[in-house]
């Protein structure tokens, strides 16, 4: 009984990452996303692109991470990527998640925090694909969006290339190789600058 009451403690607990406000607006939307409406989107667009991986995947490994890779954002919130990977905020974010983990069961636990771990190693095949598909929508969001994100925290074009090309080439040059020639076309456009 008491592996249950952690589990749904743990359903209530992560209900908070609804409330967190990420940096990009969903496209056609005036409003900004959500970290859970995040989640959802990633792990859907993952299925649909893991035939395009560099390597094969374990989809399901993939979908995990990315179910559970931004459940330290309930308390350390979100933060622009372009600046927000300091040692200080994945130490937020690490003891966010271990907070959260410990509701869970052993077992549940362990996988959790190795799947979180493996994920921000970006070591494995599955890491490198979930890290390549995580960085896709917010640049969907800003492309379809005039580039909201990017001019609210003055990201220039080479910044938005380089990281992202580093990323998202990791996990699938193919995908890199279209979002790259969309990031093009917002740069002819005058979208990205």
């Amino acid at each position: 009984m008491e592996e249950i009451k952690g589990i749904v403690d743990f359903m209530v607990e992560v209900e908070k990452l609804k409330s967190i406000e990420r940096q990009t607006k969903p496209v056609g939307l005036d409003r900004y996303e959500n970290s859970a409406e995040h989640s959802w989107h990633v792990c859907l667009s993952a299925l649909l692109l893991k035939d395009f991986a560099n390597e094969a995947v374990d989809i399901v490994r993939v979908m995990k991470m990315l179910l559970i890779h931004d459940l330290g954002e309930i308390e350390a919130g979100d933060t622009v990527i372009y600046s927000a990977e300091t040692e200080e905020n994945k130490q937020l974010e690490r003891s966010c998640i271990q907070k959260l983990f410990r509701l869970l069961p052993e077992a549940s636990r362990e996988e959790f925090s190795n799947l979180w771990e493996e994920f921000e190693e970006g070591v494995s095949p599955e890491a490198r694909f979930a890290k390549a598909i995580d960085r896709v929508p917010p640049l969907l969001h800003n492309i379809h969006g005039e580039g909201h994100g990017w001019k609210k925290h003055n990201i220039a074009k080479e910044k938005v290339f380089a990281f992202n090309g580093e990323r998202i080439s990791k996990g699938s040059n193919l995908l890199w190789r279209e979002v790259e020639s969309r990031l093009n076309n917002a740069v002819q456009s005058g979208v990205l600058k």
